[in-house]
Order: structure tokens, then sequence, then C-alpha cells
């Protein structure tokens, strides 16, 4: 099957939904299928064999976060060289109501169009002012997919329709196979995110990271992610600065040793999540999680069965919670089980599967149509069947 992907945000700014495409495209290039990503990306960023270039994006504010998007009339006519070009069976948009190259790619295809929704904002009002817009691209998609049910509910409230649920994908086994690193185990606690993003909550967790230091003094906080490392800091106490070891950009491999090695993995984000994929790849690597209570979270996290949830924004609710697992290492253990079982089903062998099922159920009804259409085409006209 020839399939195309469109990637609305810039392929060199790490994110999740950037992973997901990454991940989804290798899989199935695994798989014998071909495909062509469409993505913003600067020009110096080296590309993956599968990514075409879109052009350089620019930042724009977008549900509580900085997205670089790329749109405008250069953009439409790469997206239809790529369409053009790629005859494919299929087109996969992500995110088609950004303003980026999903909506252009959405308005120019022709064809089977599958799109994937992953964004959770259920008082969005830009998108209630913007669907007289978008109403006549949308209704070119044959099928919807929606990564979470808050997203699910995101698009039934602001755009009506309707969406399969098929969550992000995960390769359980990279995870779980990675070896840990020494210097990094050890009553430490791991963060993993950017750090100058408040909504990804580590400021909460600098605050309550004095009071897990004061029962707990040999604890250690390792950080990857990018941002100013010295203002992450700059609410802690002198002397606690240096429990804090901050990694920088990390590897796909290093962030796999990361999960692998930390006693508790922290997830403090305080919103603007639709579904929690740094939640799957901890638990694929064994950590135990423990994550702010949010509603997306809460449900990857099977309502706190395979992980511990606290008070989203709640510092001393999260020192409270991080202590209780620091100092029961046999609640550690039920939950690096339990969380070992239950990410399977976001394996990409479950996850793919899915997926390549609503390719085939949207290209299998573009084929039926088109014989119909010629049937009655033949019939009209009087012609012979071939």
């Amino acid at each position: 099957m020839r399939i195309g992907i469109v990637c609305p945000y810039s392929w060199d700014v790490p994110g999740g939904v950037q992973f997901h495409i990454r991940d989804l495209a290798e899989h199935l290039i695994g798989l014998g299928h071909q495909v062509s990503v469409l993505a913003p990306a600067d020009d110096e960023t080296p590309l993956p064999p599968y990514v075409v270039s879109a052009g350089r994006a620019v930042p724009v504010p977008y549900n509580g976060s900085v997205a670089r998007l790329n749109f405008g009339f250069l953009s439409a006519a790469r997206v239809r060289r790529w369409l053009h070009e790629g005859t494919f069976d299929v087109i996969h948009i992500h995110e088609p109501t950004s303003p980026s190259l999903g909506l252009l790619a959405c308005w120019a295809a022709q064809g089977p169009i599958v799109a994937t929704f992953h964004t959770s904002n259920p008082r969005s009002r830009a998108m209630i002012a913007a669907y007289p817009i978008l109403q006549p691209a949308l209704e070119k998609i044959s099928a919807r997919i929606a990564v979470s049910e808050y997203a699910r509910r995101t698009l039934v409230e602001h755009l009506g329709g309707d969406a399969v649920v098929i969550p992000n994908g995960v390769d359980v086994d990279f995870f779980a196979k990675v070896e840990p690193k020494a210097e990094w185990q050890g009553s430490t606690i791991g963060f993993i995110g950017r750090i100058d993003e408040p909504r990804k909550g580590l400021p909460v967790l600098m605050k309550a990271l004095p009071q897990i230091l004061a029962e707990r003094p040999d604890t250690r906080l390792l950080v990857a992610g990018r941002g100013d490392e010295h203002e992450a800091v700059s609410s802690l106490p002198v002397e606690m600065r240096e429990r804090v070891e901050f990694l920088g950009m990390v590897s796909d491999e290093d962030k796999a040793r990361l999960l692998r090695s930390v006693d508790v993995y922290v997830a403090p984000n305080t919103g603007g999540e639709s579904f929690g994929i740094i939640l799957v790849e901890a638990m694929s690597a064994g950590a135990p999680v423990l994550a702010s209570d949010l509603d997306a979270f809460a449900q990857v996290l099977d309502q706190g069965a395979a992980g511990d949830l606290f008070g989203n924004e709640d510092a001393d609710s999260l020192a409270a919670a991080a202590l209780r697992l620091l100092g029961d290492p046999a609640r550690r253990d039920e939950l690096r089980e339990r969380g070992s079982r239950h990410v399977r089903r976001f394996d990409w062998s479950t996850v793919g599967a899915d997926i390549l099922s609503v390719y085939e159920t949207v290209t299998d009804g573009a084929t039926a149509v088109a014989a119909d259409e010629r049937s009655g085409f033949r019939a009209r006209f009087g012609l012979a069947r071939d």
C-alpha cells in the first residue's frame, strides 16, 4: 500500500505527535508498505529517507504550548506537489484542524483520507469559531481516529461526527530490553519533558522536592529535556540544587535507559494532555509511574491500577505520594508488574494493526465507489463490460 502521512508540527522539535508519526511510519515500512511523511523542517535538519520537508516552520501559541507550524502559499504548493508525486492509496493527516500542513493537505487531497485527532481541549473557542472554515475540509475525511477518549470528546463537541479511538503506539520491547545505567540508579526520581513549558509540570515537582529531600536526603532528581536549567532550580534552596541533575536532550536509547534506571518516574503535567505517551514508555521500561490525576493520564494508567496518581498541581500531594513509593519497594515492584502487563495493549503490533484496518476500510470503500461509478457510466451509455 502507498501511504502518505502528514505531520503538522516541525520535525526538528521533539514532541509526542512527531514521535507517533515517526514510529508509525517505521512500523508500516517494516511491514512492506511504501510510506512518505510530509513535515515542516529547518533546512539543516537531518531527515530520515521517508520524510519530505515542506520548509521551515514558525512558532505559534497552540493548546497551551508553542507549536512550530507551516502554512501559506509556498507550503500549499509543496503539499500539492507531494500529493501529485506520491499517488498514494491513502492519505493519513494528523491534526487536520491545526493551521498547518494537515489542513492544507485536507483541502488539496483527492481520494481516501484518514485523520487522527490528538488534541484534548474541551473549551476551544478558536476551534468553534473556525468551524465554518474547517467544514469543507473535514467533509472530505473518510475516517477519523482519536488517540484517546478525551481527544474524541473534543472532536465530537467542537466539530461533530465521531471517531474510533486508537491510542498512540510504543515499541514496548525496545524499552523493556535496554540495560539500566548504573549512575542513574539508586534513590532516583525521573522527569522527561520541556523544562520551560509550564504545563509539563516541572515547577510543581520542584516545589515538592524540598519535602521529599527533608525525609529522604539521598534522593536525586534526574531531568531530561531542553530549557533554562538555572531558572528551573531557582525556587530551590541553594543547598538542595545539587540533588538535581540535568541531562539535556537525550537520545531514544538514553531515554529508555533513564526510564529503566529510576526508582520512580514522575509526570507532573498540569493540563492540555490528550494521552500521555511518556507514561506508556515508562511502563514499557518497567518504571513505577507517579502522575498527576489528569483524566487522560488516569485512563492510560488504568484509573490508578498501573500507576499511582496525585492531585493535579498539588505539590504536597506529589511529595506525599513520592515518599510513599520511595519507601515501599513492594509497591514499586507491584506497579512494575502491573504496568508491564497493562502496556502491551499500546504496542505497535496492536496499534499498527488497528490503523491498517482503518486504511483498508477506506481504500476498499473508495474502490467500491469507483466500481459503482464505472458501472453507472457503462449503463448510461450502453457500453459493454471490459
